[in-house]
């Protein structure tokens, strides 16, 4: 009988252990997915985004370790892109191309807002046609707010994730041409002025439409060394050799900083190589690496190349600081 007692009671402390443990396990709190993914889930004003990343499967990488940065567009900011460029709704954008887009929302690491440099170029995940290896270009403009590529402003910064960051942005940033990033720069106002001029806004220019949609739609990815400011200003000044350019001859300056020979990489430059550019008839330009990247052109007057592999999704951008010189 003391046996079947000591039995009974051994078998309600097991049960008691048993039970006791089955409810901590239960009361055990759910840890919150405080990952780029999870606190986007949680936020009603970007549930357009985390649909987006869902449907070109990146929610997933955006749990990941990362650590990433991801500019965040606002519902509206996707309402107003869809709108713009003819989508009925999300859906009814192609998923490749949608994958490319957010992707260029996606930095690398964690970078805070404090860290965004202001007139500098940032390297986004996202690819456009022109380069399978350089990644694209985002330019930083912070003189008033955060401003990315001069279409989207940051309006919520420094949402800080278990794998990154989150800036909240207002617009989305889509991939960008080359035109895109000469309008965003404003050491190329100029340059964009000039490309943009039309019949009724020649503004002396002339109507360079066509060069203007070379530069934004062309099938093949161009590269183009781009004049600063300055650089007009000295071509154009009294004496320089533009300063009384007809239209046609503009329309040939512009060419003469163009080559159609492909996404032309700044390490891909050798010393000597001739460079044909899109004049009709074809001109070229001479590269001298010596002491530095230069461009030699039809002058003795050589061009600096003062910055590199700005890269677009039709093309890469090189600038100077020299307005090249043909044979006008």
């Amino acid at each position: 009988m003391k046996t079947n007692k000591l039995k009974i009671m051994a078998l309600i402390a097991l049960f008691a252990v048993t039970f006791s443990s089955c409810s901590d396990d239960d009361s055990t709190p759910v840890q919150p997915d405080n990952t780029i993914t999870g606190l986007a889930s949680r936020t009603s004003d970007l549930s357009i985004l985390v649909q987006a990343l869902t449907r070109a499967n990146l929610a997933t990488t955006l749990q990941g370790n990362g650590p990433f940065t991801v500019f965040a567009p606002t519902n509206a900011a996707f309402t107003s892109f869809l709108s713009a460029n003819g989508f009925a709704n999300l859906e009814a954008v192609p998923v490749p191309v949608l994958r490319e887009i957010l992707l260029n929302h996606v930095v690398s690491g964690s970078v805070q807002s404090t860290a965004l440099v202001n007139n500098t170029y940032i390297k986004t995940l996202g690819k456009g046609s022109a380069s399978a290896t350089n990644t694209l270009s985002m330019y930083v403009n912070t003189t008033s707010g955060v401003r990315l590529n001069g279409v989207s402003t940051v309006t919520t910064a420094n949402v800080l994730a278990s794998n990154g960051v989150i800036h909240i942005v207002n617009g989305v940033i889509g991939l960008p041409t080359i035109v895109t990033h000469a309008a965003a720069n404003p050491n190329f106002s100029t340059l964009a002025t000039i490309v943009t001029s039309t019949a009724t806004n020649g503004n002396g220019f002339g109507d360079q439409t066509a060069v203007a949609t070379a530069l934004t739609t062309n099938a093949t990815p161009l590269t183009v060394f781009a004049p600063t400011n300055a650089a007009f200003a000295a071509a154009t000044a009294p004496g320089g050799f533009a300063a009384t350019a007809t239209p046609a001859q503009v329309t040939t300056v512009l060419q003469y900083h163009v080559t159609g020979a492909g996404n032309v990489l700044a390490a891909s430059l050798t010393n000597g190589q001739v460079i044909p550019t899109v004049t009709s008839p074809v001109q070229n330009l001479t590269v001298n690496l010596t002491g530095g990247a230069k461009l030699i052109d039809t002058t003795p007057t050589a061009s600096n190349i003062i910055v590199t592999d700005v890269q677009c999704a039709n093309g890469v951008i090189h600038a100077v600081d020299k307005v090249l010189q043909p044979t006008l």
